[in-house]
């Protein structure tokens, strides 16, 4: 409204000024007019508007300003001054003959082929209206209509109604329970909200919810007919086709200015769905299927014949799944979710696909079972080739097939090189063994270790893997390498070693190395997948090409739609399902350059032995507790000798597994294994005395002091210096710091950015909590370098003044605190002198060697120190500090203030 302005002659301001009347007694969003008087006297007193002399122009400028400033295009300033006053239509006054006519061309049922029912409805019959025609709707039209199979509901030419009707229609299509809240319709004039609701009953028959309806739009499509359109569509009842509606309105009104013959037409009541909480007012409903209005019953018969045809495809997977799917388990869930999944929204075969997808992969967690949508017939890649389980029987052919499949070499370094194209059925005590024997395994017997080339391999038989996996055992182990369920046979395969092969066996030492592709597909993927689970080798190269599903795909007869189903579950040694996939190598490189990666891996495999034996022995030596590095030294061989390290590709991989057995198998998250090309600084790490400079610089990095409110002492300390490090700066720091603190009624020690340092001086720092007589025992240290106990108490003497035991101490904690910060706060803690308050600490280590493996560029950082409390003589924990008082980190400070305020208070009221 604050663009709406008028001219300096005499009659437009009082023109406007009868407009705004009328709008604030009639426009449906009165909320919107708020300051319109006040901005509207304004406008007049700036002339805004001068020399519009023709009422016309005036007119449509004060519609553009009012259309404008509400953001409403219903709202229209028009100039007639020929007008003559029509009072609208009210169809329940009709006689009743007339209106039974006026009934009958506006409501028009016919029923088309497949019993599917064409209800056109060129106006929406209200309450009073459908009342005074008795049973000639409900006989004529409704129950009819139930009949039907589905339904076309026509509203393309619906241009007037009743919102009265819009309950009845939304019921009809409804189940009696629940009550649905369609439509809130709020009258400006009568300042009342009515809510329309769908029927408990109504007179006839229903035509329910289950039956597919399919309502038609058009840019004609006004009024009622849209409050009807729009319940049906958000309630998911009805598939909207056609065009956009009109986005009129629930009813407008065309009011005559006093004293003018200017009109302004004025939404005088609004429509708000409970369902989306908006309005297909002003912006009408955009259908579900957009096409041209005259194609619009083409298009909802095609549609009904796709959404008729939605049992039986359902129904056939249902039934594929039941047969054929592998997951035999999962069947039932599958059938049952099938039966419930909502296919109201589907409109198309590539929406029935989407949804069964979704629906059916989230169920099953398989990604294998898959449904397709193929327009064009696509063919369908099967998996495995026959042709190769049907190996010829003469020895020659035989040779043959071996030759073109498979070749041999010898690489440098005494690397034996196996290229294999194709698998074919192999078993052993065959012709095709005997020949297989002689051609590979013969001349590969010496070779140091060996390369499997799949780079090239696209599958074949999956049999032959058995006995492949066999000769890269030792023969005198039993092992299980996979099983196969096939769900069409109903059979379950077992796949162990095999006891006696034709030649000789390469063993489980010497290095296996298997080259992959992205063409490497099928049986060349188990084999690869199987060599990473077995821990028999290292996998490099690229990713594999994901194509192997063990599935076959069936079509849905009538349809363009095709479901391919898992068939075969493969389960590894370990008895994990494998659901296809690409497999991810070892050392990810490009294929071609596949080779050049093997030699490198494999020198670093020739020293893995001596790597893992200096890992325990450093363990046996420096490790606080040392029956658990007995144990982790021999889980670290044990694990060497099942071949847990053939993934191992490089140093840092190695001191991340390295890292990740130690900490698991001796549960202590402080064992740390890097690799480092520089010998690190920890390994000669001395504390340097500041000299009198560098004292005052000292203390300002790590002291930080605040005095806080009623008395409160605050004391920051970001790491833990060394005893002799305290000691030079101690006269300074007593001076500049600890003479501010000291005589405070409470202590907050903020240790939130405390990441440890040096445990030396924790003694000191703690005795100051306490009195100087007797001595407190705070803990005792067992020294695995050195094989000592040491008490560890408090000291006798100290410079300045102690802050005594009686005072509360606070100490703020996060999970970055560690090590020595660690053990100031769980000595105090242990003898009941702090309150604790934020986050558990780290968990870090009183005392840490950090050790070099042999001459490698690997180094383990070992704990060589556990603590026992004075209390319970029982060893601490290295899982961290727990507070008294859980608060996140940044918010542990003014918890702190608080619990000293109340502490603060209680006493007070104590006293």
């Amino acid at each position: 409204m604050l663009l709406l302005s008028t001219v300096s002659s005499s009659f437009q301001p009082a023109l406007v000024i009868e407009m705004a009347k009328i709008l604030s007694e009639n426009y449906c969003f009165p909320e919107n007019l708020v300051g319109m008087q006040e901005a509207i006297q304004q406008a007049i007193n700036r002339g805004e508007i001068q020399q519009i002399s023709d009422r016309k122009t005036l007119a449509s400028v004060l519609t553009n300003r009012v259309q404008g400033a509400l953001n409403d295009p219903r709202l229209i300033v028009s100039y007639e001054p020929k007008a003559v006053p029509v009072m609208p239509q009210i169809l329940s006054s009709l006689p009743t003959e007339q209106l039974i006519r006026l009934v009958r061309n506006s409501v028009k049922l016919d029923i088309l082929d497949n019993n599917v029912g064409y209800l056109r409805m060129d106006r929406i019959i209200g309450e009073e209206t459908a009342a005074k025609l008795g049973s000639l709707l409900r006989d004529d039209i409704w129950d009819k209509a139930a009949n039907t199979s589905s339904l076309i509901l026509d509203l393309r030419y619906s241009t007037a109604g009743e919102m009265s009707g819009v309950s009845f229609i939304i019921s009809y299509f409804s189940d009696p329970e629940p009550l649905i809240h369609v439509d809130t319709v709020y009258d400006r004039q009568s300042n009342i909200t009515k809510e329309l609701w769908t029927m408990p009953s109504i007179k006839g028959e229903r035509y329910g919810k289950k039956k597919d309806l399919i309502v038609l739009t058009s840019k004609r499509t006004m009024g009622a007919a849209e409050a009807v359109a729009y319940a049906l569509k958000n309630l998911k009842r009805a598939i909207t086709v056609g065009e956009r509606s009109a986005g009129g309105s629930v009813e407008v009104e065309k009011i005559r200015i006093p004293q003018s013959a200017f009109y302004i037409t004025v939404p005088v009541a609004r429509s708000v769905s409970p369902i989306t909480g908006h309005s297909w007012e002003v912006s009408g409903v955009p259908p579900t299927i957009n096409v041209n209005a005259k194609e619009a019953v083409a298009k909802a018969k095609s549609l009904l014949a796709v959404r008729g045809a939605i049992p039986k495809v359902v129904q056939s997977i249902a039934d594929i799944i039941e047969r054929f799917y592998a997951f035999t388990d999962r069947v039932p869930a599958l059938l049952e979710h099938l039966k419930t999944t909502d296919f109201s929204t589907v409109v198309s075969e590539e929406d029935l696909v989407v949804t069964l997808n979704q629906d059916l992969q989230t169920l099953s967690e398989d990604p294998r079972l898959i449904i397709k949508y193929m327009p064009d017939n696509a063919d369908t890649v099967e998996e495995g080739d026959p042709a190769l389980d049907n190996v010829p029987e003469d020895y020659e052919s035989l040779k043959a097939l071996v030759d073109t499949t498979i070749k041999v070499e010898i690489l440098t370094n005494n690397t034996g090189y196996l290229r294999v194209d194709k698998f074919f059925k192999l078993s052993e005590g065959t012709k095709l063994e005997t020949i297989v024997a002689k051609k590979v395994w013969e001349p590969l017997k010496d070779t140091k270790n060996l390369v499997v080339d799949l780079r090239y391999n696209t599958g074949g038989s999956s049999t032959s893997l058995a006995l492949i996996l066999s000769y890269l055992h030792d023969s005198s182990q039993k092992l299980h390498f996979f099983t196969i369920y096939d769900q069409i046979q109903n059979i379950t395969t077992i796949y162990d070693s095999l006891p006696q092969m034709k030649g000789h066996t390469y063993g489980s030492r010497r290095g296996v190395y298997v080259l992959t592709s992205y063409n490497t597909a099928s049986v060349g993927e188990e084999l690869a997948y199987l060599i990473q689970s077995l821990h028999r080798g290292t996998v490099i190269g690229e990713i594999t090409s994901g194509n192997l599903m063990h599935s076959k795909t069936y079509e849905i007869e009538g349809t363009d739609i095709a479901i391919t189903v898992p068939v075969i579950n493969f389960l590894d040694n370990n008895g994990e399902y494998w659901l296809g996939g690409g497999v991810v190598p070892d050392a990810i490189v490009l294929a071609e350059e596949a080779v050049e990666h093997v030699h490198e891996i494999a020198d670093l495999h020739q020293g893995l032995k001596s790597l893992i034996e200096g890992t325990g022995e450093l363990l046996e030596k420096h490790y606080a507790i040392h029956e658990v590095a007995l144990n982790v030294s021999k889980v670290l061989m044990n694990k060497w000798e099942d071949g847990m390290y053939w993934s191992v590709i490089d140093s840092d991989s190695l001191a991340s597994l390295l890292t990740a057995d130690l900490q698991e198998t001796s549960g202590d998250h402080r064992l740390h294994v890097f690799h480092c090309d520089i010998e690190p600084d920890s390994l000669h790490d001395v504390p340097e005395i500041p000299t009198a400079e560098e004292v005052g610089q000292v203390i300002h990095s790590v002291f930080k002091t605040e005095l806080l409110h009623d008395n409160v002492g605050y004391l920051r300390m970001d790491m833990m210096p060394d005893v002799e490090v305290v000691k030079a700066i101690w006269p300074q720091m007593v001076k500049q710091v600890w003479r501010k603190i000291v005589n405070t009624g409470a202590l907050i020690i903020d240790m939130r950015y405390n990441t440890g340092g040096y445990s030396s001086a924790v003694p000191l720092l703690c005795t100051y909590f306490f009195e100087d007589k007797p001595l407190q025992h705070l803990y005792t240290v067992f020294d695995r370098t050195k094989s000592t106990m040491t008490e560890v108490m408090t000291w006798p003497k100290v410079r300045g003044q102690r802050y005594g035991s009686s005072k509360g101490v606070y100490i703020l904690t996060s999970h970055l605190t560690g090590s020595a910060a660690e053990v100031f706060i769980r000595s105090l803690k242990d003898l009941n002198k702090v309150t604790i308050i934020g986050e558990p600490t780290i968990g870090g280590s009183l005392s840490s060697g950090t050790y070099q493996i042999g001459k490698s560029v690997l180094y383990v950082s070992i704990p060589n120190q556990v603590v026992f409390s004075a209390i319970t003589g029982n060893m601490w924990s290295v899982s961290g500090v727990e507070p008294h008082v859980v608060a996140q980190a940044n918010g542990a400070l003014s918890v702190a203030q608080r619990l000293i305020a109340a502490r603060q208070l209680k006493k007070k009221q104590g006293k």
